[in-house]
Order: C-alpha cells, then sequence, then structure tokens
C-alpha cells in the first residue's frame, strides 16, 4: 500500500467512524451500510497495520512515540470493527471458510454447489421423463384392454384441468374482467 491508499483508508475509517453514529435500524438498507462500514473498517485496519510494519521495519529510539501511536489507533479500529461487525449478521459455510485456510479459491465451492445442483437436477429431470413415459406406456397398455375406460379417464382429465384453469382465471379477475398482474418484489 502506498501512501495514497493509506490515505484512502484513513479517510474510509473517518468516514465510517461518521456513518455508523447515523445507522441504528435494521431494514436491508442499513443491513448493506452495516457490511460497507465493517468492509470499510477493515480497508482501514490493513492500512494501519500497513503503516505499523513500515514503522517497525525502520524503528529506532527517536521513532517509538509514532510507533505506540500506530498501535493504539491499530487497537481503537480493531475495536471500533468488533463494535461494527456486532451489526452485521452474515453466515459463511464451514467448507468456504476450510478452502481459505487451504489457500484455495472460494469460488470453487460456489463451482461445487453449482454443479452437484446440476447433477442433482439431472438426475431428478430424468425421473421425472421415466415417470412420464411409464404413464404414457400404461395408457396405450389399458386402451388396448380397456378402451371405453381410458376415453372416460381423458374425458374426466380434460375437464378437471379446464375447470382449474378457469378457478385461476377467475382469482385474478378484476370486475372490469382484466386479469391481475403480480407486482415485482
Amino acid at each position: 500500500m502506498d501512501s495514497a491508499q493509506n490515505a484512502a483508508a484513513a479517510a474510509a475509517g473517518n468516514n465510517n467512524n461518521n456513518n455508523n453514529n447515523n445507522n441504528e435500524g435494521t431494514t436491508s438498507d442499513d443491513a448493506k451500510q452495516n457490511l460497507s462500514d465493517v468492509t470499510n473498517s477493515i480497508d482501514k485496519t490493513l492500512g494501519l497495520l500497513h503503516q505499523l510494519y513500515l514503522t517497525v521495519s525502520s524503528f529506532n529510539v527517536t521513532s517509538q512515540p509514532l510507533l505506540l501511536q500506530r498501535i493504539n489507533s491499530l487497537v481503537m479500529e480493531l475495536d471500533n470493527m468488533m463494535k461494527l461487525s456486532g451489526n452485521c449478521n452474515i453466515q459463511i459455510p464451514m467448507e468456504v471458510l476450510n478452502l481459505i485456510d487451504d489457500g484455495k479459491n472460494p469460488d470453487d465451492f460456489t463451482k461445487d454447489v453449482l454443479n452437484s445442483c446440476i447433477a442433482k437436477n439431472q438426475i431428478t429431470k430424468g425421473k421425472t421423463d421415466a415417470f412420464k413415459s411409464l404413464r404414457k406406456h400404461m395408457l396405450e397398455e389399458l386402451e388396448q384392454a380397456f378402451p371405453a375406460e381410458v376415453e372416460e379417464y381423458r374425458d374426466i382429465r380434460a375437464s378437471a384441468a379446464a375447470d382449474m384453469k378457469r378457478m385461476a382465471q377467475n382469482q385474478n379477475a378484476l370486475p372490469n374482467g382484466d386479469v391481475k398482474v403480480k407486482g415485482e418484489l
């Protein structure tokens, strides 16, 4: 981090302290702001750690007051970060933390979860297709053995489907005949 980044991190930390006093709610915007505050505090802490590293690496007796000041600033920012993190409720799967501990990319977890979902979806689709095929085959066999009953069954199914469609349309119909449209959430 260069001095410009250090200044930016310090400015972000100062803005962070001002924003924290104004945000006391629990709405979605407040949750985003709380997360932003914690992120800014982390950035400021990283800047302070870098400054502390530079001070320690070039330490001499005359730089002791500066070293103590930077240590105190780091402790205060860590305390501030702990307070801010109490307002954030983020749940991270242990598998992600284990991947990070192992030095791997946490995006691998997301990729594995998505691949697992795709595989399970394909298995479920295969089962659904198998049941559809079984139903079709059974109807063909039943139609050969009991043509009148299968025709009656198909009429009943068509009537029930039409009734269900009519009920769904009536529930969404307005007095003037228009259909209700669900608003976006």
